[in-house]
């Protein structure tokens, strides 16, 4: 057994580059896990100045100074949190409290509507059936509302923390951007400087995710702006916050577009009922989701990551469970790295490894 362990061990981390990776990712992960809390400014910042940076290098390629592109793309990272929290926002809660006040109208017209089909398909259902579910989901909504109820009262500090957000990561922001390549040259002096498998992962890696994230940030952009609209244009109620979670579905490949049809069409169900802008409403949407699938997604991501849909689903499990937000909208690229990693990972063939021996 001893001699199958040294042997693993000789084939996958007989060379010094394969241990210095793992130490690499094993200290990364660890450092996220145990002060992910402490750092998540830090981590939001560098986040955001990623995203930015296209926007610097393409100022800078229009001959602007370096230090006028970076005031650049930070006043315009100003101006986007200004415009969200202090126009957004207030629309967001003003129609978040709306929707929560008329759930009980809702679940009342549910419960009519639950009520009919015993009589339609007394084959399918029974009136006992649809009173066990009318009461299971009265308790899980009051569940729900109390769980609300004290998560707003015990997270009250969470304002500061906004307060401090607001300030400290748009700082960062510029600094990250302002001494980029001061940072990333101090990092690597701590590599050796022969590392073969490293720079094949850097240079895979930098473009595709660069594209992929900003990619994905435009994509969320236009198709929430694009909801918004036609919600708007068709006069449905809570357009706004409608328009925010369609355009985050498309975060969570295949299951965010099948998990936000729900809301829209129920709301527009209870809205107008099966009349002719509920259909039209329907229609609409299916417009969307299909422009954003065949149109949209393949313009963005034109060098689209080869993975399985079974790698990219449990991608966005696993390092959505690790980091929330964040790990769902970086689990494409994350899973992209494990595969760059693993096809750039040195493995020594037995006769070398004997030879070295």
């Amino acid at each position: 057994m001893l001699n199958i362990l040294k042997t693993w061990v000789d084939r996958y981390f007989g060379e010094e580059e394969a241990v210095l990776l793992t130490m690499i990712l094993v200290g990364s992960l660890l450092i996220i896990l145990t002060m992910g809390g402490v750092l998540a400014p830090a981590i939001t910042a560098l986040i955001i100045a990623f995203l930015l940076q296209g926007l610097v290098d393409r100022l800078v390629g229009w001959n602007f100074p370096h230090w006028l592109a970076v005031s650049i793309a930070t006043c315009v990272l100003v101006a986007a949190l200004g415009v969200f929290f202090l126009y957004v926002m207030p629309v967001l809660w003003q129609q978040s409290v709306r929707l929560i006040g008329e759930i009980p109208g809702m679940l009342t017209e549910g419960q009519h509507l639950l009520s009919l089909l015993p009589e339609k398909y007394p084959q399918l259902i029974t009136d006992k059936q649809v009173q066990q579910l009318v009461a299971s989901a009265g308790r899980e909504l009051g569940a729900m509302g109390q769980h609300v109820l004290t998560f707003s009262l015990s997270n009250l500090p969470i304002l500061a923390g906004i307060l401090i957000y607001l300030i400290l990561v748009p700082i960062l922001v510029f600094f990250f951007l302002k001494d980029s390549a001061v940072i990333i040259h101090w990092l690597t002096s701590f590599l050796p400087s022969k590392r073969p498998m490293l720079s094949q992962i850097w240079h895979e890696m930098d473009d595709q995710v660069a594209n992929y994230v900003r990619g994905k940030v435009i994509e969320i952009i236009v198709v929430g702006v694009t909801s918004y609209i036609a919600f708007v244009l068709l006069g449905l109620n809570y357009a706004l916050l409608l328009g925010l979670a369609v355009g985050l579905s498309v975060l969570i490949p295949y299951i965010g577009a099948a998990v936000v049809t729900l809301p829209v069409l129920l709301i527009g169900l209870f809205q107008w009922g099966l009349s002719n802008e509920f259909y039209w409403l329907f229609v609409v949407y299916c417009i969307i989701q299909a422009l954003d699938g065949n149109v949209l997604v393949p313009l963005l991501f034109s060098e689209a990551v080869n993975l399985h849909p079974i790698a990219i689903i449990l991608a966005v499990l696993v390092f959505g469970g690790l980091w929330g937000f964040w790990g769902v909208f970086f689990a494409i690229p994350l899973a992209t790295l494990i595969k760059a990693i693993l096809n750039a990972w040195p493995v020594s063939t037995p006769a070398v490894a004997d030879e070295e021996s």
